[in-house]
């Protein structure tokens, strides 16, 4: 019984204040392991175990109306309770009580004193009970309107009619002018590569309809070309702050796979919701195992679109194509081969899509295509060699029709979006001096190092070096696997970076010498592979080492501002004072 009482671990609890992998409503989870047994009998009896002490002490403490449920994967499960909003701390607590008492029938041991814990609990829930949140909440909902809460503050409506309180002060339902809030033009974007370039490049276009778009992104919060804070706001938090603002009149929200994990979806409706692609990253995280997994994960948005509001998937990506197969919900498609299924047959079906065809970027809707921008006109396809940017072009074209956007302003936009530093920071900006071209970027997983490693070879030079690293949190396989794509430029050096900071348990130098090992197994000769202790120093030494007909390759990971201090002076010709 000791041995079977480690290998049930309890490894995070959370609220997830939004639509989920699991539900459209809020609810309390647990992500447990089981170490070592994994066998069918097993995992049914700790989630039978757990699920009979969540049903009593639901009873007990009020709530029995609530609903459980559980996800099983390799090595652990998830148990949910649903929650009201103003008892989401409070349920927590009751599933970390309820894992606590069903490990403790499994193993023989003391359990928690359920007299005790049900009168500690009735406490908290008495305490986070909050009567009028609930009923701001409902009346928002009984007359359309968005609705968004936090631990401190809570608003109705978006842009410039919405409303916000203090959590403690809010108004009576019956006193708000409700005609006086409304919403905006909202999409959400996910996928694993492409969606930061699809939002900007959506940006674009919006700012050639004259509109202000609100963008929130792994990088910043924007309103038109307003930067409203930097970090990573393609979360719950990001997309609050956004459409609160007054300036936004359009929204375009990032949502990555980890706020989708952790917190569920930010807002609880959507004009329209955009996947770019899935692929393997971040494997491991929130029980999410598997590339299957990932992609059921990345489809949590479409949970908040109504039956008409259509899902705009890459027909070019299998597993998209796949689950959407499994779904009774509207899709339009995009994607770069409209002979193949399934856009061929949603084109012959009348469907709305874009696609590229004879060099240009085609919209189809209800039967009639037009041609609205050559894919060569487009800067950030550098001049049709980049297929992965003419793809994310594709989708930010079908997403921005979608919002209603004329086809002139598609066209200028697109043709608008340089791809720099200023447009997209960190992905896919081109530098040059003399005959020296760099290239800084962002592709940090096997499916990113494809793309970039295709568009790269219809690009002559003397001599490529790939400036590498990655982050410690990755399998060894995966990083291997990373390296084996990037290898496919042929660099004639490759300089494998620690990223520090970013060692996540691994000793220092070891992620590098992985990317070293798994380059020369690729074919690389050893003594073309060095290591560096970061980014900085490696861009340095190209740098200084930089010779006319190079194209210097630099997938800053890390120290990117850094990076591009360096590469903004060995253009201008400024001595770097470091190397002085």
């Amino acid at each position: 019984m000791n041995e079977l009482r480690t290998q049930l671990e309890l490894i995070d609890s959370r609220r997830l204040t939004g639509a989920n992998l699991f539900w459209d409503w809020p609810a309390a989870i647990i992500d447990v392991r089981y170490s070592s047994v994994e066998t069918e009998e097993f995992s049914r009896s700790v989630t039978e175990a757990w699920r009979t002490a969540a049903r009593t002490l639901l009873s007990r403490v009020g709530h029995g109306r609530e609903q459980t449920t559980h996800r099983l994967f390799e090595g652990g499960a998830s148990y949910l309770i649903s929650a009201p909003i103003d008892a989401l701390y409070s349920m927590c607590e009751l599933n970390e009580v309820a894992w606590a008492v069903a490990t403790a029938q499994l193993t023989d041991t003391k359990a928690p004193d359920l007299a005790t814990e049900c009168t500690r609990l009735k406490a908290l829930f008495k305490g986070e009970s909050r009567p009028s949140l609930l009923a701001l909440h409902a009346s928002a909902q009984e007359h359309d309107v968005p609705f968004l809460w936090d631990d401190d503050e809570v608003s109705i409506g978006y842009g410039a009619t919405a409303r916000t309180w203090p959590i403690d002060r809010l108004p009576n339902p019956a006193d708000v002018d409700w005609n006086a809030v409304g919403a905006l033009p909202l999409a959400l974007v996910t996928g694993t590569n492409g969606k930061s370039t699809t939002v900007r490049m959506a940006a674009s276009i919006i700012a050639a309809a004259g509109l202000r778009a609100g963008l929130t992104s792994t990088d910043w919060i924007r309103v038109g070309k307003n930067i409203l804070d930097h970090g990573d706001y393609s979360g719950t938090g990001g997309a609050r702050t956004l459409m609160r603002h007054p300036d936004t009149e359009i929204a375009v929200l990032e949502t990555a796979r980890g706020g989708l994990l952790r917190r569920g979806l930010g807002v609880e409706r959507a004009d329209t919701a955009l996947i770019t692609n899935v692929a393997a990253d971040h494997l491991g995280d929130y029980g999410i195992n598997t590339v299957p997994e990932l992609i059921e994960a990345k489809f949590i948005v479409r949970r908040a679109l109504r039956a008409t509001a259509p899902l705009l998937l890459n027909a070019d990506d299998a597993g998209v194509v796949g689950f959407a197969s499994t779904l009774e919900q509207t899709v339009h498609w995009f994607g770069l081969h409209p002979e193949r299924a399934p856009l061929h047959e949603h084109l012959a079906g009348n469907g709305t899509a874009a696609y590229l065809e004879s060099g240009w970027l085609v919209l189809s809707d209800r039967g009639q295509s037009r041609k609205i921008i050559a894919a060569k006109d487009i800067p950030a396809a550098i001049g049709g060699a980049a297929r992965h940017n003419i793809l994310n072009a594709l989708g930010a074209l079908l997403l921005c029709h979608q919002l209603g956007i004329p086809d002139a302003a598609l066209c200028e936009g697109l043709a608008g979006f340089r791809g720099d530093e200023d447009d997209n920071p960190g992905r896919g900006n081109w530098f040059a001096r003399d005959d020296v071209r760099i290239l800084v970027d962002f592709a940090h997983n096997e499916h990113g190092m494809h793309a970039l490693s295709r568009m790269l070879s219809q690009i002559p030079a003397q001599r490529k070096v790939l400036l590498m690293g990655q982050a410690g949190d990755r399998s060894d396989r995966d990083i291997a696997s990373m390296t084996k794509a990037a290898c496919a430029m042929h660099p004639d050096r490759l300089m494998a970076c620690e990223l520090p900071g970013h060692e996540r348990g691994r000793n220092p130098m070891e992620t590098p010498r992985i990317i070293r090992e798994a380059a020369i197994t690729a074919g690389l000769e050893p003594d073309t592979v060095e290591l560096f202790s970061s980014p900085m120093e490696a861009a340095a030494d190209a740098l200084s080492d930089s010779r006319p007909g190079d194209l210097l390759v630099f997938l800053a990971l890390s120290q990117r501002a850094q990076v591009l201090e360096q590469v903004h002076r060995f253009v201008e010709g400024t001595p770097d004072p470091r190397t002085r």
